[in-house]
């Protein structure tokens, strides 16, 4: 039998006995772990950066950010909310609404088509049930791309 035939029938029994453990564990009535508590965690913080300056000339708003103690991932419910290290996701309003989205990755916020002039982004730090920790307001203006100096003439 070839030598990679061998690793993977071993890599199969082993994920069988694995799991067959851990049925039995649940079988026999083993709880599962308790989810650690949040007592001790400091407050979830959000920094937002300014956009990045050579996409705004072309009118797309770019913006990346940090958190300190909230990991942004797409996950919810009131369970998620129990969950330590924090998880949680961002909203984002456009010009106080009419409305905001969710952002659940760690990719920076891409916002195109807004209408030349100056706008209001407002971030706000969420946990899985939606309930605010935090919140930052980037104000941009986004330049009239017909004008020739914006277009780069």
């Amino acid at each position: 039998m070839p030598n990679i035939l061998r690793v993977d029938a071993r890599v199969c029994i082993a994920g069988l006995l694995a799991a067959a453990c851990h049925g039995a564990a649940v079988a026999q009535g083993v709880p599962a772990p308790p989810i650690l508590p949040l007592t001790g965690e400091p407050g979830a913080r959000l920094s937002v950066h300014a956009p990045v300056p050579e996409a705004l000339a072309r009118g797309v708003i770019i913006l990346q950010y940090r958190t300190e103690h909230l990991r942004i991932m797409p996950v919810f419910g009131p369970k998620a909310a129990e969950v330590s290290p924090r998880i949680g996701h961002l909203h984002v309003t456009v010009d106080k609404g009419p409305a905001t989205w969710a952002h659940t990755s760690l990719d920076p916020i891409i916002i195109v088509g807004l209408a030349p002039g100056p706008h209001r982004i407002k971030l706000e730090l969420a946990d899985p049930t939606h309930r605010i920790l935090g919140a930052d307001t980037v104000e941009v203006t986004v330049p009239d791309s017909s004008h020739p100096k914006a277009a780069g003439h």
